[in-house]
């Protein structure tokens, strides 16, 4: 098989002959790639990672300017983004930042409907996503397109998650008119991704937290499932194998069969320092493929190499011969990981079963 099927069947659960690998470097594990191996190419490559991301989709209004009346009180280190968000750095925050919420402060329904929300070319984006992806076929990589804040986090960095927590408990004409705004928008973005020629969708919303999820199961189902239902059933009504993969951090086994029956195909990432990944593929490990399980709380910038191997062999022993799990720390590799750590995960991926 070529880079770009092994990965699909492992995928879809139908075997595997080599274990791939994927991660993301914070900007400064970045730069000890570069010095570390000279940095003459992007490290996916270096490293043949399978899964090669189109890029943003092109917006109608790209001038972010429109949403200044939202933030009267920006300064010269805020930057706003492509939905109104605002991200407002500090001296010490590195690549993270505070976030500013352009309708923390609405208090009817015509705000909600009236705010300028971010829309894209149709025909446009399709055309390049067409031409984009021959390429990154043609390179034998996995054409992979990302919306990996989708509805519920959309929804928050907007409004902000105290003031939609509350609306969805009391003013849920407020929380309707912003989570359907948004699904609209992002069932419009699947089908261009689809319809562009993406073999894999990576959405996200993270609904977990460390011990617990973010909001009850009532909730979830109430507000987040119908909409994320409607999302996939938008993409695979255009291209039934797309593959959806679902991001969420923290702890979301109650929300699980529901994701699965919403239609998603890949669970991300299975943080082991929250859930155990054995109960969770004895549950659903022939519903559901998975990616990630490798604990960037824990193994990854605090073990030893050995113990990054082991963790990595303990779970594709779990998932079988017919694959099901593409092994991955579970998050960004920020400053703590020790490179030794993430050549120790490559190498037991490459050399697992050999």
């Amino acid at each position: 098989m070529t880079r770009r099927e092994n990965t699909l069947s492992l995928l879809r659960r139908r075997g595997y002959e080599k274990v791939p690998v994927d991660f993301n470097l914070c900007p400064h594990l970045e730069e000890i790639y570069k010095a570390r191996t000279g940095g003459t190419q992007p490290y996916k490559e270096y490293f043949g990672m399978p899964l090669w991301y189109l890029p943003p989709l092109r917006l109608e209004d790209e001038d972010v300017s429109r949403f200044y009346p939202y933030h009267p009180n920006r300064d010269d280190r805020t930057v706003i983004d492509h939905c109104g968000v605002g991200h407002r750095s500090t001296p010490t925050s590195m690549h993270m930042s505070q976030m500013l919420h352009p309708l923390k402060d609405a208090d009817s329904v015509e705000q909600i409907l009236t705010y300028p929300y971010p829309v894209a070319k149709k025909e446009e984006n399709i055309e390049w996503i067409r031409r984009d992806a021959e390429e990154i076929r043609r390179r034998d990589y996995l054409v992979c397109a990302s919306m990996n804040v989708t509805l519920w986090e959309s929804a928050w960095y907007i409004r902000g998650m105290e003031p939609l927590m509350m609306d969805m408990l009391c003013a849920p004409e407020m929380a309707e008119a912003l989570l359907d705004r948004i699904t609209g928008l992002a069932c419009d973005n699947a089908r261009i991704y689809a319809q562009g020629g993406a073999e894999l969708l990576l959405i996200g919303d993270d609904v977990g937290m460390q011990h617990s999820t973010m909001m009850s199961l009532e909730m979830f189902t109430q507000w987040i499932k119908p909409r994320l239902t409607q999302f996939i059933q938008s993409a695979k009504a255009v291209n039934p194998d797309i593959l959806i993969m679902f991001h969420s951090c923290g702890t979301i086994q109650p929300f699980i069969p529901h994701l699965i029956e919403a239609g998603i195909d890949v669970l991300n990432p299975i943080q082991p320092e929250c859930m155990d990944f054995q109960s969770i593929h004895e549950q659903f490990g022939e519903q559901v493929s998975f990616h990630g399980t490798i604990g960037t709380q824990s193994t990854m910038p605090w073990g030893t190499p050995a113990e990054v191997r082991r963790e990595v062999e303990r779970n594709l022993k779990i998932a079988g011969d017919h694959g099901g799990l593409l092994p991955a720390p579970t998050h960004l590799l920020e400053p703590e990981v020790p490179w030794e750590n993430i050549l120790a995960y490559v190498d037991a991926c490459i050399h697992y079963g050999g």
